[in-house]
């Protein structure tokens, strides 16, 4: 309302943005082992990934409500009062005292991002589980945003081809959520994580390989799926290996790669992909995601974790 939202500052506000969000995401992340049982983590992870996708489906009706009634202002204004409307549902949540850890009670934020870190290395369960978490984002954010893209430009699908293939994984992440709602806990859940990290990667890769918009579609949704589930599963067992005395700094940890380092490869991918093509492209970020995949498989205490009943 203040301003015309030209270039600098629309970059000056998604800085800003993007700062609050790397605190503020950890921290949101972490509150589920808080505030409910540790049998409960899968089933709290499906119903957080069906709000996001709900949120995704209906954020882009929303914003185009608000250009029509009060143009950019009215955009910005909606999203202003959705961002704030979440405060007070956020000041009515109880969390529980977290265990006591062995920081002093004034530590800085180098020491406790050491703490965290150690933590993370000296666990069996959690150093595998970080460094497949970091592999699978690392491969997966490139081609499934700006990849997509070209992708659609490549096979001439143009606007609406791109949106049904992102609704079709939309609704295979939203089926996995609700399967995880639904059944609250996954057996074997260690080996189910690599195996679909695994099979989402082939998927990754074999959605360069589609022609039409109904086959993309249709491998979109079996990424939403596997990716969806992989994700969940994974978010679940890192906060319940964690303990509760240090699930926001592991959290932060496993997401640092995802929100921090990941979309720094945009312009990469964008380069690559018109020096050869978005196959290859695809294939190598494939082959990224697989990797973290084969490292769950590898880690015997990772393959064999279970999430708490």
């Amino acid at each position: 309302l203040a301003a015309s939202p030209g270039l600098w500052l629309l970059g000056a506000v998604a800085v800003v943005f993007g700062l609050v969000d790397a605190v503020f995401l950890p921290a949101a992340g972490a509150l589920p082992a808080r505030i409910t049982g540790r049998g409960q983590l899968a089933r709290v992870q499906g119903m957080r990934g069906l709000a996001v996708r709900l949120a995704n489906v209906l954020g882009g009706p929303l914003g185009g409500l608000g250009v029509a009634l009060g143009g950019t202002a009215g955009a910005f204004g909606l999203a202003a009062l959705l961002v704030g409307a979440s405060l007070p549902l956020l000041l009515t949540v109880r969390v529980g005292t977290p265990a006591p850890d062995d920081l002093p009670e004034r530590a800085s934020v180098l020491a406790e991002l050491r703490a965290g870190l150690r933590h993370v290395r000296q666990d069996k369960v959690l150093r595998p589980l970080v460094i497949a978490a970091a592999l699978s984002d690392l491969g997966f954010v490139g081609p499934m945003n700006l990849g997509l893209t070209l992708l659609a430009q490549d096979r001439g699908w143009g606007s609406s081809g791109m949106g049904w293939v992102l609704a079709g994984f939309g609704t295979g992440a939203g089926a996995a959520s609700l399967l995880l709602t639904w059944r609250g806990r996954v057996p074997r859940a260690g080996l189910v994580a690599a195996v679909t990290n695994l099979l989402s990667a082939v998927a990754i890769g074999s959605l360069a390989q589609t022609s039409t918009v109904a086959a993309g579609t249709f491998v979109a949704v079996c990424i939403g799926l596997l990716a969806g589930l992989a994700g969940a599963v994974t978010g679940a067992l890192i906060q319940s290996a964690a303990g509760p005395a240090y699930v926001g700094r592991v959290t932060a940890a496993s997401t640092l790669v995802g929100f921090g380092v990941a979309p720094l490869t945009f312009p990469v991918v964008g380069w690559a992909a018109d020096l050869w093509g978005t196959g290859p492209v695809f294939a190598v970020c494939a082959a990224v995601c697989a990797l973290g995949g084969v490292v769950a498989l590898c880690a015997g205490s990772l393959r064999r974790a279970e999430l708490p009943r």
